[in-house]
């Protein structure tokens, strides 16, 4: 009946003193209620459930060097770190347009930060992909003083099994961004050709058994068992490097599920023609003198961004280009061990 009550839905619970799995963590999901907890947790080293640590805050914002009154673009929204930083350095004067694909993330950064007092007067979040940039400039007339692309998955995807990001966890195979446009991982495995499938964790993630894992895949599907689970994808890889040394074995298991996972990850989302298309439109939307900052996580994305800029470089788009990637600190890779991968590198447009 409509008029009854609600019922009052109880929190998952857990055995044992301490919460494991990511929903049992209702804490870590709540850090404005429980702040004392997700200390604790960061103190750890770790990052807590429904949360991602911003990388290379300081190294950024030493760039960028955003001044009141500027047009800025954060091109990857996540959790939205990186954009309440930027916006205080605003100090209420000027205007950020943040973009993410993701609809179910970037709807909780918009209310967490409006909350935080970076309401819609400050902050425009759009549900839309960064290689469209020239859209976004086109439709708000503007050109940006500065523009951030933390191309890393952000900590809230990987930790939540229901997106698949992860080979720790049981959850869907998906990895998609966008949970709703598309087709998962699972289904890319269906379908797909052995010399498709071979290349993509060659040129995705340089895995050194691509054969052997595609090999075993391909034999799964033969016989009727789809990986349609992160577990079955992990116990494939298991299978295909089973001829390795035991000593070995469990390192190797370990790094080709990262690798595979990265590559399977990147297809699904189109994410170096993405890449490439946003590092093509990057000159046009950046106003004289823009600065734009682009942190990378393996090397085929360090590849393009490097390639890019230089190109622009040449052709005399940019009057400055990073030299060298920057790194974040020691102390930041202690604190936050998904730091260590990262790679930075920066631009500034030249005045005409």
């Amino acid at each position: 009946m409509e008029n009854q009550e609600k019922q009052h839905k109880r929190r998952v619970r857990y055995s044992g003193t301490h919460p494991k799995t990511y929903k049992e963590k209702y804490k870590e999901h709540d850090p404005e209620k429980y702040a004392d907890t997700i200390e604790k947790v960061i103190r750890k080293g770790s990052t807590p459930a429904g949360m991602h640590i911003s990388i290379m805050v300081r190294e950024i914002l030493d760039f960028l060097q955003i001044q009141p009154g500027q047009m800025g673009l954060d091109a990857t929204l996540g959790y939205g770190g990186h954009t309440k930083e930027m916006l205080k350095c605003l100090r209420g004067q000027g205007h950020i347009y943040g973009l993410d694909v993701d609809p179910i993330e970037s709807a909780k950064t918009k209310e967490r930060l409006a909350k935080q007092g970076f309401g819609e007067d400050l902050l425009t979040v759009r549900l839309q992909n960064f290689a469209e940039i020239d859209q976004v400039s086109r439709e708000t007339g503007k050109k940006f003083d500065f523009i951030l692309a933390d191309l890393g998955v952000s900590s809230m995807q990987i930790d939540n099994p229901d997106r698949g990001f992860s080979y720790k966890v049981e959850g869907p195979l998906d990895l998609r961004m966008n949970p709703e446009k598309g087709v998962s991982a699972a289904e890319r495995l269906k379908n797909v050709f052995r010399e498709e499938l071979k290349g993509m964790l060659v040129e995705n993630a340089d895995e050194p058994y691509a054969s052997e894992i595609t090999d075993t895949i391909l034999r799964w599907r033969t016989r009727g068992r789809a990986i349609e689970t992160t577990t079955q994808l992990k116990n494939a890889i298991e299978e295909a490097l089973a001829f390795l040394p035991e000593k070995e074995r469990k390192e190797a298991v370990k790094k080709s599920c990262q690798r595979t996972f990265q590559a399977l990850r990147i297809d699904v989302n189109s994410e170096f023609e993405v890449l490439y298309a946003f590092l093509e439109k990057l000159p046009e939307v950046l106003a004289p003198n823009g600065r734009v900052a682009i942190l990378t996580f393996h090397s085929g994305e360090d590849r393009l961004v490097k390639k890019a800029f230089k190109e622009h470089y040449r052709e005399g788009l940019y009057s400055e280009i990073s030299r060298d990637v920057i790194r974040p600190s020691a102390d930041e890779c202690a604190r936050n061990s998904r730091a260590k991968s990262t790679k930075m590198r920066w631009a500034i447009r030249s005045e005409d």
